[in-house]
């Protein structure tokens, strides 16, 4: 079983999400935020269930969908990093997660 590892950065990013949708519908941004944790939590037994991002072929990192979030994750050493969050339909700044990914403790 995989230690799965929020950073600071993918929880933030999160936050802003579930703040941007709470204008509207605190509840929905509830739930998502809920929905969303539940499914990181399954990379602890399926650390590789993920995708690989498109637009990061050859990369180490995968991704996870939780509509409308996609969330970037790296497995190493028998834990899961999760290190960004991001809307569905934004574009992904590949240089993102080389950042955070750099961050992690060895």
């Amino acid at each position: 079983m995989a230690q799965v590892i929020w950073t600071e950065p993918a929880l933030s990013d999160l936050d802003a999400i579930a703040d941007y949708i709470a204008l509207d519908n605190p509840e929905a941004a509830k739930q998502l935020v809920q929905r969303v944790f539940r499914h990181v939590e399954l990379l602890a037994d399926h650390p590789h269930s993920g995708s690989k991002p498109q637009e990061l072929k050859g990369w180490r990192y995968r991704q996870i969908v939780e509509a409308p979030c996609r969330v970037f994750y790296r497995y190493e050493a028998g834990r899961v990093y999760i290190l960004h969050v991001m809307r569905g339909e934004r574009s992904l700044r590949p240089r993102t997660l080389s950042a955070r990914g750099r961050k992690i403790p060895k």
